[in-house]
């Protein structure tokens, strides 16, 4: 299979990998166009792969976006989302090392080990550059970068501004092996509207909570209807402590109106569809610790 230029299409897996908070989750929405990973400023939001497919002349790559790799054993939650990262890098075809501009920290060089190990080709995207000025202080962490691996190319690019993306995307796709296209041209994502809807609760709690709770807070879909054209959704709100709940619901009740309202309004414009939302709020001690709810949630295989 060719386009019109007569060069064979490519397509294939390119893993985004790095430590948290680097910006690949806005890095992938940028790159597709769509939000199909949910982004705050705090680390360690990822928590699933999530896959994005972005079709060009040249040929398709499956993006996929990976929780970000951290040292240390932590709970059962932070293994899980370790091996999913782990995972997703030994399946791909490419790695992509999303890094902050002129920031080389040891969990990046941890990053770079686990892709020497993987012995794929990788492409470095230095993201951030437009919080760097002189732009011209790039080039020393450009040329650093490139003595540190045999990077197939470094490029810089701003995931916020959409800056030189479409560069990025022409330096993954070069390394693809030579294949049709893996997935439908209108396909975007491999998730479905539940998962998607889970993740934009997650995202407005853990917007609203800011440094209130720590990460033992995960959502569940158990129950999606339709009725009357509307879509019907109960979604369970795991906490792992009692005293948290209170913290989530708030007096009155009032801030988990304001969550369910923030995710309501940004899933009935996403999914181009009213969107009834209810929210219970549960607990389940030590669910971070449990390996049968991380498979429950689908954290883990």
């Amino acid at each position: 299979m060719s386009h019109p230029e007569g060069s064979p299409l490519r397509a294939g897996f390119a893993a985004l990998v790095g430590r948290p908070n680097v910006g690949k989750s806005t890095l992938l929405n940028a790159l597709i166009g769509e939000k199909l990973s949910i982004v705050t400023p705090r680390p360690q939001t990822t928590r699933h792969r999530v896959l994005g497919v972005l079709n060009s002349a040249e040929g398709q790559i499956a993006l996929v976006d990976t929780p970000g790799l951290h040292p240390g054993p932590h709970r059962a939650l932070n293994r899980a989302m370790n091996r999913t990262a782990a995972a997703a890098l030994h399946d791909a075809d490419v790695c992509v090392l999303v890094l902050e501009a002129l920031r080389f920290t040891p969990q990046d060089e941890l990053v770079l080990r686990r892709i020497r190990e993987s012995g794929r080709p990788a492409v470095a995207a230095v993201n951030k550059i437009d919080r760097v000025r002189p732009r011209q202080k790039l080039l020393p962490f450009l040329a650093e970068l490139d003595g540190r691996f045999a990077f197939a190319d470094v490029v810089p690019v701003s995931a916020l501004r959409n800056e030189n993306l479409a560069a990025l995307g022409g330096a993954i796709v070069k390394l693809l092996p030579e294949s049709p296209p893996l997935f439908p041209h209108e396909q975007l994502t491999d998730r479905d509207v539940g998962f998607r809807i889970a993740e934009v609760i997650r995202e407005k709690l853990t917007l609203e909570l800011a440094q209130e709770l720590p990460y033992g807070i995960a959502v569940e879909i158990e129950r999606s209807a339709e009725e009357d054209g509307q879509l019907l959704i109960d979604a369970a709100i795991w906490v792992d402590r009692a005293g948290q709940k209170p913290i989530v619901i708030g007096a009155h009740g009032e801030r988990l109106k304001r969550i369910g309202r923030a995710a309501r309004l940004e899933l009935n414009r996403t999914l181009g569809r009213r969107l009834h939302l209810t929210l219970w709020v549960k607990v389940r001690k030590g669910w971070a610790d449990d390996a049968r709810a991380l498979r429950a949630l689908g954290l883990e295989r």
